[in-house]
């Protein structure tokens, strides 16, 4: 990663507006940090006065959004090309009606948008999104896609990516402003400020893009789907075990203790208990460690989640996983494999519609007896709210 900034010392579209040809001084998108607090959750606009014209100066266009841990941050224009590290904030893009502006993603795979395959007229073009990954991430891709919002939570940049914070004040100063805070792991040592639910971080979103009626939208159509989801769910909590694969056919797994993190959204909705919990294992994102079928064994949850970091339909997850733990010397006496109960443990990276998705797929594959293969939410009026016809 090179420190040599010099070549991007000149002017950028953050360092000037032009109005009819007149180039007036500041940034098109101009973040500050300051107060966390939610004092300034809401844009302001001043009072219209009666000779003002379509053409709003800055100071009566701008609007204040403020998240932990970036603090305030001041937009003059609202965004309109921007990029996240993680999937889940990806999806959120995408469903507040931005998808036309996402220019890059940390891991191409890990973003689950095959889900909007069953979204009629939502698509994504992945392969077209920069990968920000690659051994590493270097400053200067910051620079070549020269995005207005970076939805980024600076503190995963500098514990998980080891950049500095020298890195982070290069880029907001001569880029743009990062907005974010890693919600799909509540586990990180270092996040040791507010974490948001998974909408409380979309309407802080909606807010940057000013989409508030579409995070409503959302924030309705999620309350009545998991009303009906709960109402329907059975006294009994049944102890699960959410793994991802460390080898190919599966021997060894990471283990992920279930924690107030987004990435176990629809679990948690479903009032599981966390087997990896009550056993002792320690969490992957404390320990970066593995475990193998014979600590499994002595675990022996009644439920394995096996996560997925990309589409893996049914037929290939049996095929691929349960079929090898069935004929497997050791994981053939765990009782999840004994009584079929070796289930699909979704993408860890959910925004909204991945978690819709989700929680209907993980509802039906736990009880099967009450969630019929039949959807449980309109996929027509989830591609309406994308395309605003809501």
């Amino acid at each position: 990663m090179t420190d040599d900034v010099t070549e991007h010392e000149a002017p950028t579209r953050r360092d000037t507006i032009k109005y009819g040809g007149a180039v007036v001084g500041g940034g098109l998108l101009a973040g500050c940090t300051g107060d966390s607090s939610d004092n300034s959750d809401s844009g302001s606009t001043p009072e219209q006065t009666e000779n003002e014209t379509e053409s709003q100066t800055e100071e009566n266009s701008s609007y204040t959004v403020s998240m932990e841990p970036v603090g305030e941050v001041t937009f003059e224009e609202v965004p309109e090309t921007w990029f996240p590290f993680t999937g889940d904030y990806a999806d959120m893009g995408v469903a507040l009606g931005q998808a036309d502006g996402l220019q890059a993603v940390g891991i191409r795979e890990r973003f689950a948008s095959h889900f909007y395959d069953e979204l009629p007229g939502v698509s994504i073009d992945k392969e077209s999104l920069t990968p920000l990954w690659q051994d590493g991430t270097d400053k200067e891709v910051f620079y070549e896609l020269d995005a207005d919002v970076h939805l980024i939570d600076p503190n995963f940049m500098i514990n998980r990516i080891q950049w500095e914070q020298d890195d982070i004040d290069e880029i907001e100063q001569n880029v743009a402003p990062f907005f974010g805070n890693t919600i799909f792991s509540g586990s990180y040592e270092w996040h040791d400020y507010k974490q948001y639910t998974l909408y409380e971080a979309l309407k802080k979103l909606a807010q940057v893009f000013q989409e508030q009626e579409r995070y409503e939208a959302y924030a309705s159509l999620h309350n009545e789907v998991l009303s009906d989801v709960q109402s329907r769910l059975p006294d009994d909590r049944p102890e699960i075990a959410v793994l991802l694969p460390r080898s190919d056919p599966p021997e060894t797994f990471l283990p992920f203790v279930m924690d107030s993190g987004t990435s176990f959204k629809q679990w948690d909705d479903l009032n599981v208990e966390d087997a990896l919990a009550k056993s002792g294992v320690k969490n992957f994102h404390e320990t970066r460690g593995e475990i193998n079928y014979e600590t499994l064994l002595e675990v022996d949850p009644e439920v394995i989640a096996i996560r997925q970091q990309g589409e893996v339909p049914k037929d290939e997850f049996n095929s691929e996983f349960v079929s090898h733990m069935k004929n497997h010397d050791v994981a053939s006496e765990l009782q999840a494999v004994e009584n079929d109960r070796v289930l699909r443990g979704g993408a860890p990276y959910q925004g909204p519609i991945v978690h819709l998705f989700q929680l209907e797929q993980a509802a039906q594959d736990l009880h099967p007896d009450i969630f019929t293969e039949d959807e449980f939410f309109d996929r027509q009026h989830v591609a309406d709210i994308v395309n605003g016809d809501f």
